[in-house]
């Protein structure tokens, strides 16, 4: 019998902290040494609020934007620095390195002569990027993420984040839920365009400033506030609540179960003649020359219309649906498996499918709806992905044969009944939805209201052959 292979063991104690002071550098806690170490809390939101971001764009001035230039890039080297600290510490010796021993090891880095440029940047933002690090390696510890991978300049997204420590808000008292903001750092407010006001007396609990592809500043502020439900929205005349099933596809983005359409707007299709244009003159261009980076600017600047565009209108989309209704009923989608890469025979028609389902922005939309209805007291039911809601017919209920994605109408052959193919699915899937609405709030106590997220997969399993 051949013994068990055993996997790395890892390294505590007294051995760890030597190593991690004389391998890698990391200080030992001087701080409140005669103190045990307590475990560090998240700050805790008050009752009854929820957390919400409110999104601005500002326009720096020279010496701030250099000023944030040096931030952005600070909160970089640190992130990456603190991932190869952590990997080489566990590669090479074993131990855990957790969020406390790389900030120690930023004070360091901050001290060295080397690296004594860190000092120019606030240390609570790189803290932060330290704190986004960490919870990196939290979500691959639970196998939702890979493994953290290093920043990179070109690719990598420009944002710093200042806590209530590294920022100072002055409210504006003529126009309440405005007014003045000065990061760490930083001598004068920035200019904030305010497109709306926040909560009248709420201090924002912390700012994310972002630089997107096309060079613009946005200035992303989380407070906590008291979102009233929306009333209850109810079927004329009766106690029933009113129900809209959606059925999300790419001929229109969006058909309703009364037969209303949200049509397609194929934003990448509208400009892809000027984007091909741009990248032909992005080819011809020397890299590293100024000219190659001013088109690089114009085909970041197209982009990010675009993704304005498609954001606006999703967003005005979402909102009407959830202030007129009581319970949305959506199909769940596997998004990622109908992305799979196009490789193969018919890899052509594939990669054009994937570019139309990336146009149609369907995760943003269900995202969109899904917070959208924990706010305002709507119920979101998602329906399990193996309903037949295109092949039943939604007048008799009888189940047609499979149909090809070309067929666009069909005949029941029971009842003789003609649908629209979207139209049925979304009749199908309201009443699919409300079954399962009334299923799961007869189960509940009395004066107890349904969550705000329903799915079928947790309710009831459908086999892959229904």
């Amino acid at each position: 019998m051949t013994d068990a292979v055993e996997g790395p063991v890892r390294i505590t104690g007294t051995e760890a902290k030597r190593l991690k002071r004389e391998a890698l550098g990391i200080a030992d806690r001087r701080k409140h040494h005669t103190r045990a170490a307590t475990p560090m809390r998240s700050r805790t939101k008050e009752a009854d609020t929820r957390q919400r971001v409110y999104r601005f764009r500002f326009y720096p001035s020279p010496e701030q934007a250099e000023q944030l230039e040096q931030t952005f890039g600070a909160c970089r080297w640190v992130y990456n620095q603190g991932l190869s600290l952590r990997s080489e510490a566990w590669e090479k010796h074993r131990v855990s390195v957790g969020y406390a021993e790389t900030c120690r090891a930023l004070t360091g880095w901050r001290r060295a002569e080397d690296t004594s440029w860190l000092q120019v940047v606030s240390s609570t933002v790189l803290q932060q990027a330290l704190r986004h690090l960490d919870g990196a390696f939290q979500r691959f510890f639970r196998k939702a993420a890979k493994y953290p991978k290093l920043k990179r300049k070109r690719t990598a997204r420009d944002s710093a984040t200042y806590v209530r420590t590294g920022f100072r808000w002055l409210e504006d008292p003529e126009r309440p839920g405005t007014g003045l903001v000065t990061l760490a750092k930083q001598m004068s407010p920035l200019d904030v365009r305010w497109s709306r006001a926040l909560p009248a007396g709420v201090v924002p609990v912390k700012l994310t400033v972002t630089r997107d592809r096309a060079g613009r500043y946005f200035l992303s502020m989380l407070v906590e506030e008291r979102i009233a439900p929306l009333p209850a929205a109810f079927v004329p005349g009766s106690q029933a609540p009113k129900a809209v099933g959606l059925d999300l596809g790419l001929t229109a983005l969006v058909t309703l179960d009364d037969g209303r359409k949200l049509e397609h707007p194929r934003l990448l299709k509208k400009y892809a003649q000027q984007l091909a244009g741009l990248q032909r003159q992005l080819h011809r261009k020397e890299k590293g020359s100024k000219n190659r980076g001013k088109i690089r600017v114009k085909i970041a600047r197209l982009y990010a219309l675009i993704t304005d565009v498609r954001r606006d209108m999703l967003d005005q989309f979402t909102t009407r649906l959830v202030r007129e209704n009581q319970v949305l009923v959506v199909e769940e989608l596997p998004i990622a498996n109908l992305m799979r890469p196009a490789i193969g025979k018919g890899r052509r028609r594939k990669a054009k499918l994937n570019q139309a389902i990336r146009d149609a922005a369907w995760g943003e939309l269900l995202r969109q709806l899904r917070y959208k209805c924990e706010w305002y007291g709507r119920t979101l039911v998602i329906v399990d992905r193996f309903f037949p809601s295109t092949r039943r017919c939604s007048a008799c209920h009888a189940k047609g044969p499979r149909l090809d994605v070309s067929v666009r109408e069909w005949t029941c052959q029971e009842c003789g009944m003609v649908h629209d193919r979207d139209v049925n699915a979304a009749v199908n899937l309201r009443d699919e939805g409300l079954r399962l609405y009334w299923l799961l709030a007869a189960a509940l106590p009395p004066g107890r209201m349904p969550p705000s997220i329903i799915k079928a997969s947790e309710l009831v399993r459908y086999s892959p052959a229904a």
